[in-house]
C-alpha cells in the first residue's frame, strides 16, 4: 500500500514562490530592519518554512520470494475455504454487462466482491465487468496479495493457471 501512496500535499519555500529577486530597500541609514527579499517566510506572500514537500518518498522494497511467498499463501488460503472459482472458459461475444452479471449471478459469489483473473487482456471481459460494483479484473500475471486479500472471491479460468505457473514459477 506505501508503493501505491501518492504525496500530494506540497507547499512552496522561498526559492519556488513567485517574486522578491530584488532587496526591497538599502541594508542601512533608512531605520528599517534588514530585508533581502519580500518572498521571506517572514512576509506575507512568502515561503512556507517547513511545510510538505513532493520529494517524499514512501516505497518500500519488498524481495522478490517474500512476495511471492505472500501471493501463494493467500491463494491457498482462498482455495482451502472455497474462495478460488476455476472456470474452464470465461469467454464473452459482445462487451455486455448483463451477460457477465448473469455469469456471476449462477456462481456462488452472491454479492461479495470479486476478483477476475484474466490470462491475458480480454477487452469483452473488461468492459463488461468494470461497470459492475464490487468487481475488478486484473491479469493473471499481474496478481498481487494486496488485490487478493482486498477482494472475498477469486475468480480464474484454467488458462489464468498456466499463467500464474509461468510467471511465478517459472
Amino acid at each position: 500500500m506505501a508503493n501505491r501512496r501518492q504525496v500530494i500535499a506540497h507547499t512552496k519555500d522561498r526559492g519556488e514562490v513567485r517574486g522578491g529577486g530584488k532587496k526591497p530597500w538599502r541594508q542601512k541609514g533608512t531605520g528599517r530592519a534588514r530585508h533581502g527579499s519580500i518572498r521571506s517566510p517572514l512576509w506575507k506572500g512568502g515561503g512556507v518554512t517547513f511545510g510538505p514537500t513532493k520529494e517524499r518518498n514512501f516505497k518500500k522494497i519488498i524481495p522478490k520470494k517474500m512476495k511471492r511467498k505472500a501471493l501463494f499463501m493467500v491463494l491457498s488460503a482462498k482455495a482451502k475455504e472455497n474462495l478460488l472459482i476455476i472456470l474452464d472458459t470465461l469467454k464473452l461475444p459482445l462487451p455486455k454487462t448483463k451477460v457477465i452479471s448473469q455469469i456471476l449471478a449462477r456462481l456462488p459469489i452472491g454479492n461479495n466482491s470479486c476478483l477476475i483473473g484474466l490470462p491475458g487482456i480480454d477487452k469483452n471481459i473488461i468492459l463488461a465487468a468494470r461497470n459492475i460494483h464490487k468487481v475488478r479484473t486484473i491479469q493473471a500475471k499481474d496478481l498481487n496479495a494486496l488485490d487478493l486479500l482486498s477482494f472475498k472471491y477469486l475468480l480464474i479460468p484454467k488458462e489464468s493457471i498456466e499463467v500464474i505457473k509461468k510467471t511465478f514459477l517459472g
